[in-house]
């Protein structure tokens, strides 16, 4: 059987295009074709780290986290990546042996535990993601206010379609009430 060529970067879509709306399916091409360079770049990110999905992400939620002036502890990270309290332990000692974190005692309870990213791993996320993240920075800045506007509604409405609701926390923990439609 022959197999039709196509561009991979195009057409990622197997239903035809709605007449109704000539651009939508150009719009969630460019939405799929941004998904799967991310995931490249996730993916890069984390073999250049040795780290795999739910480690990347602790680190994440640690950084924002003391970033914020806060830190978080074993039952944080279990809550915010969903995973059992067995499987956290694991990931803060892959982690700890990478030497990306280290536990401490909370200081207003020294009886809980506190997971803080250490200079090392602060150092190596920002040169790994440093300059992907400047570059995307650069591309949002250049969006008018208006056009920021709808960008946040559209991906506001697309989070929504996969069942995400309005009031909801986005996955990566943020107030889902941002940008929703008016």
């Amino acid at each position: 059987m022959d197999t039709p060529q196509q561009d991979p970067e195009r057409n990622g879509y197997w239903y035809s295009p709605d007449p109704e709306h000539p651009r939508a399916r150009d719009v969630l091409d460019a939405v799929r074709s941004y998904r799967a360079a991310e995931t490249r770049v996730r993916r890069h990110t984390q073999d250049s780290m040795g780290m795999n999905e739910n480690d990347l992400l602790a680190m994440r939620y640690l950084m924002q986290a003391r970033q914020a002036g806060g830190s978080l502890g074993p039952k944080d990270l279990s809550r915010l990546l969903g995973i059992s309290t067995a499987s956290t332990t694991a990931l803060i000692d892959r982690l700890e042996k990478g030497g990306y974190v280290r536990r401490r005692a909370r200081p207003n309870d020294r009886r809980a535990w506190e997971i803080v990213p250490t200079e090392v791993s602060d150092t190596e996320v920002r040169q790994t993601v440093g300059d992907m993240h400047g570059r995307m920075l650069q591309a949002a800045a250049e969006l008018s206010p208006e056009e920021a506007d709808t960008v946040i509604r559209f991906m506001t409405r697309l989070r929504q379609a996969l069942g995400g609701t309005p009031g909801e926390p986005a996955p990566d923990g943020s107030a889902g009430t941002a940008g929703t439609t008016k």
